[in-house]
Order: C-alpha cells, then sequence, then structure tokens
C-alpha cells in the first residue's frame, strides 16, 4: 500500500484516483474545485485543503491539469519543495513538450523520479482503467510507475526520455484529429450522393478506409450504437480539448521545423466549430460544422 498525492481530480483525475484507492492505495486529493474534490472523496479518496498538503510524505505523486502553465507552477512552487526523498512523480496532464523537460530538469535537480504519462481513452476509458499512458522519462521511473499506472490503465508504454510521453500524445491526437474530418467528409459526401450511411460504413470498415475514427467512435448516428453520435454527441473528449492538442502539434511543429499542413488545417475547423460554440460537444460533432463549408 502506497501514499498517493493526486493533484487535479476533474473529469479525468477523479476516476483515476478512484482506481488507485481500488487498487488498496491510500489517495490524498487535492483539486481548485471543491466540487470535483468531492467526488473524488466519494470514491474513497481522502481531501486535502492545499497541493502541499496532498503530497507531503506521499510515495508517489499524480498530477492531472489543464495546461503547461498550471503544470510549471504547481511543480515549482507547490510540489517539489514539498515531496520526500524518493517520492515519484508522474504528470498525466497534456501539455507541450518543452514544459515537460523543464519540470522534468527541476524534477531531476531535486532527486525526484519522473514522468510525462499523458493518456489517451476519454473519460470512459478513466472510469474503467483502460486508459493508454505514454510515458516519458528514464527506464527506472518507468519502472517504478508502472504498478500504479496498471491499475489506471490498459496499455503503458514507455515511449522515451524526457518529453517523449507528450511528444507521443500530441503526434496521435493531431492524426486523430484529422481522421475524425476525414470520416466525416466521408459521410457528408455519401449523404450527398444517396449513398446509405450503413452500406458506407460495412464497406469503408472493411476496406482501405477502415480507422478506429470509424470503427470505434463513427461520427454519424446509428452504426456503432456507443458512439457519441448515438447520445447527441455528449462527450467523451470534447471540441475543445481536441483544439487544445492540435494547437500543441501546431507549436511543437513549428519549434521543429515539421510540415503539417493537414494538421494545420484541422486546427482551423476546430477553432471555427469551438467558437461557433461547439467547444463543449464531443470531437466527432464536427461534422455539424463541416456540413456548412
Amino acid at each position: 500500500m502506497a501514499g498517493i498525492g493526486f493533484i487535479g481530480v476533474g473529469n479525468m483525475g477523479a476516476p483515476m484516483a478512484a482506481n488507485l484507492v481500488k487498487g488498496g492505495h491510500v489517495v490524498s486529493a487535492f483539486d481548485l474545485s471543491r466540487e470535483a474534490a468531492a467526488k473524488a472523496a466519494e470514491a474513497g479518496a481522502t481531501l486535502a485543503d492545499t497541493a502541499v498538503e496532498a503530497v507531503t510524505n506521499a510515495d508517489i505523486v499524480v498530477t492531472m491539469l489543464p495546461a503547461g502553465a498550471h503544470v510549471r507552477a504547481v511543480y515549482e512552487n507547490e510540489v517539489l519543495p514539498a515531496i520526500g526523498a524518493g517520492a515519484v512523480l508522474i504528470d498525466c496532464s497534456t501539455i507541450d513538450v518543452d514544459t515537460a523537460r523543464h519540470v522534468h530538469a527541476l524534477a531531476a535537480e531535486r532527486g525526484a523520479p519522473m514522468l510525462d504519462a499523458p493518456v489517451s481513452g476519454g473519460i470512459m476509458g478513466a472510469h474503467a482503467g483502460t486508459l493508454t499512458f505514454m510515458c516519458g522519462g528514464s527506464e527506472a521511473a518507468f519502472n517504478q510507475a508502472r504498478p500504479f499506472l496498471d491499475l489506471m490503465g490498459k496499455t503503458v508504454v514507455h515511449a522515451g526520455g524526457a518529453g517523449a510521453g507528450q511528444a507521443a500524445k500530441i503526434c496521435n491526437n493531431m492524426m486523430l484529429g484529422i481522421q475524425m474530418i476525414s470520416v466525416c467528409e466521408a459521410f457528408n459526401l455519401a449523404d450527398k450522393l444517396g449513398l446509405e450511411r450503413q452500406k458506407l460504413f460495412d464497406i469503408a470498415s472493411q476496406a482501405s478506409g477502415q480507422c478506429w475514427s470509424l470503427t470505434t467512435y463513427c461520427p454519424v448516428p446509428g452504426p456503432v450504437p456507443t458512439s457519441p453520435a448515438n447520445n447527441d454527441y455528449r462527450p467523451g473528449f470534447t471540441a475543445a480539448m481536441m483544439l487544445k492538442d492540435l494547437r500543441l502539434a501546431q507549436e511543437a511543429a513549428g519549434s521543429a521545423g515539421a510540415e503539417t499542413p493537414l494538421g494545420a488545417r484541422a486546427e482551423e475547423l476546430y477553432t471555427r466549430f469551438v467558437e461557433n460554440g461547439g467547444g463543449g460537444v464531443d470531437f466527432s460533432g464536427v461534422i455539424k460544422a463541416l456540413r456548412d463549408v
């Protein structure tokens, strides 16, 4: 049994913390939102009044925060000054690679093993404990963190050194955003051509157009009963979150000098969708906006 400090127990963090509790660990949770923190408490976590309190004496620290600025501030001002010797740090936020590497360097100065370990799988995966973790950091840190990540996820991959987890996440989600737009465009074209949606699904799902956005997350009602399209696009992964990841990908592409024209176009389309009120809708709901392009 380990003592775990968990900072950021919102829609993703709360069920992740709950799975750590189910695994037999003692979780001290902190979130600026008391409503969010209360959900973690319902799952068996102990509430901390501050981030410092949550991580003091913790064996493991897990953070799930909105952006790089939050991660930098929390680690610089609260986590690193408060942790004890040997604490293992796991940041599950999706942030820019540069910030991840900066925090890794600070952790190394403190003598604390650290992973940047962003996730894929959405809220449903967080509840089910089937998330995918993409981990950046040393082999030793990965091995120390692995038993705890296994309680929250189904697939845990060591992507490489510091920042590699973030690099993998933004590359993956850039592909996802582009692929979703391509599937949406195909169904919109099929509608115009008089091709039944189910027929397109039956063919493309067994042909070269097959992809996760089609077979698991189909953006039209009917073919995949569990997709958000069958629940009025209630989000598993919001359009606003997709836009955040696409912007991170474009920032990284600019910094690295990589050409990503389709990624850039996907960012433009999701920006328009979010600015027109679609931010809280599932990212597959972009099909509605594409009909008007």
